[in-house]
């Protein structure tokens, strides 16, 4: 979605398509009360066990520093394969904020009612096993991506309920939405750009100039919804023209803008592209505002 880089991993995605089921939703059994502290005569009390690292927590639930490595392993393995060079300062600040990104969605699930017990797990498992020929396949393919076991079981339950909980947030975006029709003429110099508007404000036809700087598409940029184009600033400035209105020079990183406004609907379906584009900006928003509510702890650079 949103666009968030690598949100999911390719093999979550193949797991959740493959098993498709919905996982349970039971409350997990109470705990047993606390036993009495031993008294002097008592056999001493076994050693505390040293807490496990962690390389991240959110509200107070975490990732093992083990499960960071073999994540930021991954990730780097992936990227080469790709072709691709990530610095080894990106790297773990990618997969850090992917991870954080899952563990706030987990959250939100669990929130909204939404939890994976042990028997939906196991159930994911063993379709997963049925797929791949055999529980050695899948023993063999953990081993040859850094997994161990539980490792596995973890980030596996982590994923289908950060799916669920995305797939919540998608699909409370609507199909319809406000849009404009609007055409623009790009120039990529403030002088020129505004040698053009002085034109218009002269009386020169804005649908000529627009096919003198751009003959293919004669500058027609469609409809489009809020929420959709990059810009803010053009954005803004195209939903507050009236029909046939002609904007001032709107500088960006992609140029100088005048746009021209064709057409303006209320309630028009989106298109394909931009109802993504709208899904991916939900997804975004949503996971900005639990950052901030959020407490996070960070415990590798």
């Amino acid at each position: 979605m949103f666009t968030l880089k690598r949100l999911f991993a390719l093999l979550f995605v193949l797991l959740l398509t493959a098993c498709s089921g919905n996982a349970g939703g039971t409350d997990l059994p109470a705990l047993s009360a606390s036993p009495t502290l031993a008294s002097a005569t008592d056999t001493p009390l076994s050693p505390t066990e040293t807490p496990v690292p962690m390389a991240v927590t959110v509200n107070g639930e975490g990732i093992t520093l083990d499960e960071f490595n073999a994540e930021l392993a991954r990730y780097k393995t992936a990227q080469a394969a790709l072709g691709k060079t990530v610095s080894e300062q990106e790297a773990p600040q990618i997969v850090l904020d992917e991870l954080v990104a899952q563990l706030l969605l987990t959250q939100g699930a669990a929130e909204a009612g939404f939890t994976v017990d042990d028997a939906a797990l196991q159930a994911r498992l063993d379709a997963l096993v049925a797929q791949l020929g055999g529980a050695d396949k899948l023993s063999a393919w953990q081993q040859a991506h850094g997994y161990s076991e539980a490792g596995f079981r973890s980030a596996l339950k982590r994923a289908v309920a950060a799916a669920w909980m995305r797939d919540k947030i998608i699909s409370a975006v609507p199909n319809t939405a406000e849009q404009v029709h609007v055409r623009q003429i790009l120039l990529y110099n403030e002088e020129v750009a505004q040698s053009y508007y002085n034109q218009l404000q002269a009386g020169a036809d804005f649908d000529e100039l627009a096919v003198l700087v751009d003959p293919i598409t004669r500058g027609d940029l469609g409809w489009f919804p809020r929420g959709y184009l990059a810009d803010q600033a053009v954005e803004e400035a195209a939903f507050s023209l009236e029909a046939g209105a002609v904007s001032a020079v709107i500088h960006s990183e992609a140029g100088y803008h005048i746009l021209k406004l064709l057409e303006l609907q209320a309630d028009r379906p989106l298109s394909p592209d931009a109802f993504l584009a709208l899904q991916n900006r939900a997804l975004t928003n949503w996971l900005a505002n639990r950052r901030q509510q959020s407490e996070i702890v960070l415990n590798v650079n």
